[in-house]
């Protein structure tokens, strides 16, 4: 039986009363301090100020702490209100950013993203949200296969640019040098490489490129995404 189906254990009077939420808020706030790393058993229970088997009474392995430790993060992002007009696209933004949000908040997360599907309460929750929305974009409707299509497209962009930008931080932590200090130090280098007119393109982009900061890049890569949902839908590709 799958941890959401089990049965929680009934409490029981002690110096350190546990449930599952306890137990999971604890590992999350080891994960954010340190991360997936520093998640165990024993860490969190040593956290909680309890025995490492009494943790198995909630819990039988890390795997399943870690499932509702993923579940508990996307239990944090926002349900959007409905779009004024049924605008899908604003709705599948709301969640976009919700996730993207949220994620940033609990890095760690970046490292559990891909794979098979989460299915916890709220991670369903989430995917029910993105399909609902996506459903009701023209084009779509009820082709379910259409539909996963363009879930997958969706979800590998937001999944993708999360991992890359927490790639990004970590970076900058370990190095201590900021993009920009990065830049700079790697500006010549870069300016002689692109001087021998090997990578045209590149040039023209670093030339003349402006600015954007992380939020307003998502943003930006996700409106040409649903853009080009749209184009091929009124196509009648995907």
């Amino acid at each position: 039986m799958l941890i959401w189906e089990r049965p929680e254990p009934a409490s029981r009077s002690t110096l350190s009363p546990l449930s599952r939420e306890r137990i999971v808020r604890a590992a999350i706030g080891l994960a954010d301090a340190d991360g997936l790393q520093a998640v165990s058993l024993r860490k969190v229970a040593g956290a909680l100020d309890a025995g490492p088997m009494r943790l198995y009474r909630y819990v039988d392995t890390k795997e399943e702490l870690l499932d509702l430790m993923v579940d508990a993060v996307y239990g944090e992002i926002p349900a959007p209100p409905p779009a004024a007009g049924g605008d899908w696209q604003a709705e599948v933004r709301t969640l976009a950013r919700g996730f993207r949000d949220t994620a940033l908040r609990h890095e760690w997360l970046a490292d559990l993203l891909g794979g098979r599907p989460q299915v916890g309460p709220s991670a369903l929750a989430h995917m029910e949200a993105t399909l609902a929305a996506l459903r009701s974009a023209p084009g779509i409707g009820d082709d379910p296969d259409t539909l996963m299509q363009v879930l997958q497209a969706v979800n590998g962009y937001v999944f993708g640019a999360v991992r890359h930008e927490v790639a990004e931080r970590r970076v900058e932590r370990a190095s201590g040098l900021t993009e920009s200090q990065w830049r700079a130090a790697t500006g010549p280098y870069l300016a002689r490489m692109l001087a021998t007119g090997r990578y045209p393109t590149l040039a023209h982009v670093v030339g003349n490129a402006s600015e954007q900061d992380p939020a307003e890049m998502f943003d930006a890569g996700l409106a040409v995404l649903l853009a080009g949902v749209t184009a091929g839908l009124s196509r009648g590709t995907t």
